[in-house]
């Protein structure tokens, strides 16, 4: 199998996940804006993401030499490693359990800000439990300090939150003669636009500027989840819970592949990174499949019903949901590889994935156009903690005694 050794082939690692698994959350954020159901969605993004695992376990996992001590992917499927297998799928469920978390907070906060949220949480916590597994391979003198550039950006995040909320209630309670119907129409004060306008062409609607209360409006109507009127704790409570599930999932599959815990009988190797990937997907699709079709039958937050035979047969946006979970899947395997080969709290650097997702969240979703110059002040802020952060983190990087 291939294995990576070096410091700098674990840092490519790092910065290619940081790019996958920053991009695949504005994915699933772009196809619930146009309105399509979360639960169709999160279920086609779970087959891709299952289908990387296996991808790269049948790839990186069976290439090059094997001997007894470092056997290939197909060979320890057959080897008395349970123990690890159920860190490795236990690691699964948590992180199954905040990926549906946070595609619903996306809704109610934000892109943006839910990626900061739970990435600084998952850091704080998960980046602590993985430097003492890992018998402190990484530099503590530089890695805390990392972390400590996280807990500033989660409170500039809190702080971008509360000011980019403040600035659209002011563009909505400014919008003169706009009102939201049944019939999901707005007035602009000097043209009206409508459902029939754009069904039967009566007037050529004009699109609303990104950043501007139409445009607020315009988004609300058509997007799946509904948030105008509700709170946004609910969202914050999401972001907690999702943070706490991500910073448990890299610790549980640091025991699986390293068995600090010494649960493995003598002589069974150490599962690798990837056939812990495998199993670890494996849960990870299990909990999704069963939760999402609940959901289909059971929706949360006043969303439509919809079945099986519906998700079958909505076809719009699959490709993108499917492209998600891809990133997802690659994006999670090198996360492991370079934190196999330098340490897994160095490899938490990969949660500044705000970086991306924020530029994509600029780039398409309008997010933060026309706000308040404390709200500028204060997202530039937040980025520059985490630039330093990742850095900083990288820059921790130890190399694991084999």
């Amino acid at each position: 199998m291939y294995v990576v050794e070096s410091r700098g082939g674990a840092i490519a690692c790092m910065l290619l996940a940081l790019l996958f698994l920053g991009t695949w959350p504005a994915i699933l954020t772009l196809l619930e804006r146009r309105g399509r159901l979360p639960q169709h969605t999160y279920l086609d993004y779970t087959i891709t993401n299952l289908l990387a695992a296996v991808i790269i376990a049948f790839t990186f996992g069976e290439f090059g030499h094997t001997n007894d001590g470092k056997p290939n992917f197909l060979i320890q499927l057959s080897q008395n490693n349970w123990p690890s297998v159920l860190f490795a799928m236990v690691g699964g469920v948590v992180l199954s359990l905040g990926n549906l978390s946070t595609q619903y907070a996306w809704a109610f906060v934000g892109l943006s800000v839910t990626e900061v949220i739970t990435s600084s949480i998952t850091v704080v916590i998960g980046t602590t439990l993985n430097y003492f597994l890992d018998d402190k391979i990484n530099r503590a003198e530089i890695l805390f300090p990392g972390v400590a550039c996280f807990l500033i950006a989660v409170c500039l995040g809190s702080a971008v939150h509360a000011s980019n909320a403040k600035d659209n209630k002011e563009k909505l309670n400014k919008l003169q003669g706009s009102q939201v119907g049944e019939n999901r129409s707005f007035s602009n004060g000097s043209k009206t636009i409508s459902k029939n306008d754009l069904e039967y062409g009566s007037s050529k609607p004009e699109k609303a500027k990104a950043g501007t209360a139409s445009f607020l409006i315009e988004l609300e109507n058509r997007r799946s989840i509904k948030v105008f009127g509700r709170s946004t704790l609910i969202g914050l409570a999401m972001c907690l819970f999702a943070g706490i599930c991500f910073s448990l999932f890299s610790p549980a599959f640091n025991l699986a592949t390293n068995d600090q815990w010494n649960t493995l009988d003598d002589g069974v190797p150490h599962l690798s990174v990837y056939t812990a990937f495998f199993y670890f997907s494996c849960s990870c699709f299990v909990i999704a499949i069963i939760l999402n079709i609940t959901f289909l039958y059971h929706p949360a937050f006043n969303l439509p019903k919809s079945s099986i035979k519906a998700y079958l047969n909505d076809w719009e946006g699959r490709g993108w949901a499917f492209l998600a979970g891809f990133l997802c899947g690659f994006g999670n395997g090198l996360q492991f590889m370079g934190g196999q080969a330098a340490g897994y709290a160095a490899a938490d650097a990969v949660q500044a994935l705000p970086l991306v997702s924020t530029f994509w969240g600029v780039l398409f979703f309008g997010e933060y156009r026309k706000s308040s110059r404390r709200t500028y002040v204060l997202l530039v802020g937040m980025l520059s903690m985490f630039i330093v952060a990742v850095g900083v983190l990288m820059a921790s990087s130890g190399h694991r005694k084999n």
